[in-house]
């Protein structure tokens, strides 16, 4: 598998997100945001957490405006994979790959810490590494984590399964607990808890590895 990292000015964790594809057995090129093409036979294009713009209100809206979005949207279009992490999600959201937005955590205070997530379905190739109903412990880090979207949006979301984590307690008042969606083809994933961060024994945790291996089997497979 071929996974594509990009890089935007202030991006913290781009080099976390490929340590944990290459760890499950994936080729990286790392892709600047300025960059108008994606690295021939890329298969998953990660965009990554972590303050892209300085984490300023709606950095992933700017993000979003980057030249290379614009070649991610196009693999997209093709069917290709996207998986967008925290800062990497909202970069989804306003592209228009997923729907809804991320609104200010409820309380409005940045939260890092561990949560609990419930595996809602195993039916995506980012899941399928897990059980539905599994409970996995991973790292949240964010201040505009609090997923929004109007009740016919979360409906459609339920019924067509494509509410792939929620947490076990919503720590940023997400609608419904969601914490990672998929898109129609589930072929694109956004979610604001850090696998990579969970990929490691150094991590103190390694719930967020199955993600990847799976991903990686998957992709190679094919």
């Amino acid at each position: 598998m071929h996974a594509a990292v990009l890089v935007f000015p202030g991006s913290n964790c781009d080099r976390d997100l490929a340590v944990a594809f290459e760890a499950a057995g994936a080729k990286v090129s790392m892709v600047w945001h300025k960059d108008t093409v994606l690295p021939e036979g890329v298969d998953i294009v990660g965009v990554p957490g972590g303050f892209s713009y300085g984490d300023y209100l709606r950095c992933g809206a700017i993000a979003a405006q980057s030249p290379i979005c614009g070649a991610m949207a196009d693999h997209a279009a093709r069917g290709g994979y996207v998986m967008g992490i925290c800062n990497g999600f909202q970069v989804l959201t306003e592209t228009g790959l997923l729907p809804g937005a991320l609104l200010r955590n409820a309380g409005l205070k940045y939260i890092c810490k561990t949560v609990g997530l419930r595996v809602e379905t195993s039916q995506s190739v980012f899941s399928e590494g897990y059980n539905a109903g599994d409970v996995i412990d991973i790292p949240i880090a964010h201040h505009d984590g609090n997923y929004f979207a109007d009740d016919a949006t979360l409906d459609a979301l339920d019924v067509d399964d494509r509410v792939v984590f929620r947490y076990t307690d919503t720590p940023n008042g997400s609608a419904r607990d969601i914490a990672g969606i998929v898109s129609e083809n589930r072929r694109v994933l956004g979610m604001m808890p850090h696998p990579e961060r969970a990929a490691d024994e150094g991590h103190g945790g390694t719930d967020g590895a199955a993600l990847f291996r799976a991903l990686t089997g998957v992709l190679t497979a094919a």
